[in-house]
């Protein structure tokens, strides 16, 4: 059976609210040269099932002492923060919250601290939708993500991506989905996700015996 798609006008449907939003954000990295990648509801809607979804999440790899040109640059590209003494949040909490003035869309910036973020955001790939050029993690990458994120709608995200991905690196998504699940002693992070895998294994070794899966 071949990974389901919706026509790209669907997609379109959901997104074109947060598109002018998504077009200043993606100017914001490209002239401040900061590696960093869509996600949240927006990557699933592009790489999975698309779904409503009313604010746009980012991982930066901002360095503390580089958050305050950051925010200039994110002023002059029409995105101002959310809260008062924004930069000191972001070097205590690694958040960075703006809003695109126009639109009034919520930007949720994640500093992207972790070993495992950097790697992402390091092999992340540029998908062009309404004519915006997007910088995106990897379909497993993103697995990943919702799967230690682990709310009842990230689950169903990683259906989508899992329904919709040709292929898919299974083994680097449970090496990574388990040692999450360790550090954070969350054993069920693969757990509840591994028989969606299983079922996907078992449906294209059908048509693909002695075919390792990826």
């Amino acid at each position: 059976m071949a990974p389901s798609k919706r026509p790209r006008s669907v997609k379109s449907q959901f997104l074109s609210p947060l598109l002018p939003a998504l077009r200043a954000l993606c100017e914001l990295l490209k002239k401040s040269h900061k590696q960093g990648m869509i996600i949240g509801g927006v990557a699933s809607s592009l790489l999975g099932q698309p779904r409503l979804t009313a604010d746009i999440d980012a991982t930066v790899m901002i360095d503390d002492k580089d958050v305050d040109q950051f925010l200039i640059q994110a002023s002059a590209e029409g995105l101002s923060p959310r809260r008062t003494r924004s930069a000191e949040f972001m070097r205590q909490s690694a958040m960075l919250l703006l809003q695109h003035d126009a639109s009034g869309v919520p930007i949720d910036i994640n500093q992207g601290r972790l070993p495992f973020e950097q790697l992402a955001a390091g092999k992340a790939k540029t998908k062009r939708h309404g004519g915006i050029s997007i910088p995106m993690p990897t379909p497993e990458d993103l697995i990943v993500m919702k799967a230690v994120a682990h709310r009842p709608k990230d689950l169903e995200d990683i259906r989508g991506i899992v329904a919709s991905q040709a292929r898919l690196d299974i083994p680097h998504i449970k090496k990574h989905v388990q040692d999450f699940g360790r550090a954070l002693d969350m054993p069920e992070l693969w757990k509840d996700i591994s028989q969606l895998f299983k079922k996907r294994v078992a449906r294209e070794g059908k048509g693909r015996r002695g075919k390792r899966v990826r």
